[in-house]
């Protein structure tokens, strides 16, 4: 097996040869990505299911044709993307060329996580490769059987001295970031993503960091109980609650909570039946480790169990559980739960949600359910988060032409669509100029005079439009 240094010098120099950046090889590459999921969709599948028994419905949703959507948005778009941009210009530039000309950065490294262990890797990799980059993945070892099937199909769909997928825990992930890259795409916790940080300040590497948070979901108003309580239960326990951008819980007015529990209950009973684990459809926590976290943020927690609670460390399932009661200083409150534990918090006033949202840290996604226009509204333009959407929970990001991201502690930069493509491309100021005029020219040159300076500042100057001096009179 090639050691790290001799991976990144094919990969460099292959980049440095240009091969990457002709439209037909990025093209050639992302149809040979999608041709790699529909080849080997049973034994991809076979892996989820191993990993983290991923229910075939909820793999194809959110792994594999997430990554196909997304590999055939940018074949239908990247071309236009690479166009260069021409930018507006000032009498001095008239006859110039000025342009924004979209590169490749160059060996870009992308690290994935566990919970959609083949989404989370896959989709930069097609952003990555429609910006013309060499990509070195490193997959989570948390999901070992996913882990593997990617070390062994990628070589085989994709260019080896262009892509290549490097194997192992955080000791070699340590070692991985002692290396140099052009850009950094981590998704994971923000733990690992503070040591990331501090690797790539070595080299001043540019980092792009999708982690998560607590995202809220609040629910406030006239609202369709029993569609509420759907959407909000599929949200929250779909992949057994393993999403970076499930809600995370609940604020809702004593009476809502009241109508909500009642739904609560019948919908997880529609979707898993009333025995959740012999449920085909729900899946489990990855590894021992994890479930042992979320058995003791439950057990720890203040609040009361009023909806499953029930766990077993040999499957490492545990039921979807809905906790009420929970105060604010609640361990269940104090981190990200990563799980199928539902707190529900109770408020008096949309200011007082609001309020409570803005204490803590941006979150990844915010959620609003209301029959109520202006409630959505009033929270939209009150709070901040990465991504925001009403009356569902999670759907948004499946939309590859919106972008996605964290922002504060959940993250930095974004994705999907367009905006992966900008992340792993460098916005090149251009400007092509010819030897005419250069009589015009001379005006700035010494000796200088005030004539030529305001000659100069005549033919530079950026004018207001006048519509806002009106609109400001």
């Amino acid at each position: 097996m090639d050691s790290h240094q001799e991976v990144l010098e094919r990969l460099r120099s292959s980049f440095l040869s240009g091969k990457t950046r002709p439209e037909e090889f990025r093209l050639s590459q992302l149809m040979a990505l999608a041709q790699l999921i529909t080849d080997n969709e049973k034994a991809i599948l076979e892996a989820l299911h191993q990993d983290l028994s991923k229910p075939k419905f909820e793999a194809v949703l959110s792994e594999l044709d997430m990554v196909l959507n997304e590999a055939n948005y940018t074949i239908n778009n990247f071309r236009t993307w690479m166009q260069p941009e021409y930018v507006d210009k000032n009498l001095a530039t008239k006859f110039d060329d000025c342009f924004i000309r979209k590169e490749p950065l160059g060996v870009v490294l992308i690290i994935g996580a566990w919970n959609y262990p083949l989404q989370l890797i896959l989709l930069p990799l097609v952003s990555a490769i429609a910006a013309g980059n060499c990509a070195v993945l490193k997959p989570s070892e948390v999901s070992q059987a996913t882990e593997k099937i990617l070390a062994d199909l990628i070589p085989k769909y994709l260019d080896q001295d262009c892509y290549a997928v490097v194997c192992g825990g955080a000791e070699e992930t340590k070692t991985l970031l002692e290396n140099r890259f052009n850009h950094i795409f981590y998704t994971g916790s923000q733990a690992v993503a503070r040591l990331i940080l501090q690797a790539a300040s070595v080299h001043l590497t540019p980092v792009t960091l999708e982690l998560g948070g607590k995202s809220p979901c609040l629910i406030f108003g006239q609202v369709d109980v029993p569609a509420a309580a759907r959407r909000l239960a599929w949200a929250k326990f779909f992949n057994a609650g393993q999403s970076c951008v499930a809600p995370d819980y609940v604020l809702c007015t004593p009476q809502m909570k009241d109508a909500l529990l009642p739904a609560l209950r019948k919908a997880l009973e529609l979707f898993y039946s009333p025995q959740p684990q012999d449920s085909q459809d729900y899946g489990r926590i990855v590894t021992d480790r994890h479930w042992t976290r979320l058995t003791r943020l439950l057990r720890q927690s203040q609040g009361k169990v009023e909806i499953g609670g029930g766990s077993q460390q040999e499957e490492r399932y545990m039921a979807p559980t809905v906790v009420v009661d929970v105060k604010e200083t609640d361990p269940l409150m104090e981190e990200e739960i990563f799980g199928p534990i539902l707190p529900i918090l109770t408020i008096d006033t949309l200011e007082e949600g609001i309020s409570f949202v803005n204490r803590r840290e941006a979150p990844l996604a915010l959620y609003v359910f209301s029959d109520d226009n202006k409630v959505v509204n009033t929270v939209l333009e009150h709070t901040t988060s990465g991504g925001f959407c009403s009356n569902d929970g999670m759907v948004h990001m499946s939309l590859p032409s919106l972008p996605f991201g964290g922002i504060g502690s959940s993250g930095m930069g974004r994705y999907h669509g367009r905006w992966g493509f900008e992340t792993f491309s460098h916005s090149r100021g251009c400007m092509l100029r010819g030897w005419g005029l250069e009589r015009i020219n001379t005006l700035r040159y010494p000796p200088y005079t005030e004539e030529r300076l305001g000659w100069l500042r005549w033919a530079t100057t950026v004018k207001k439009k006048s519509s806002w001096g009106c609109a400001l009179m």
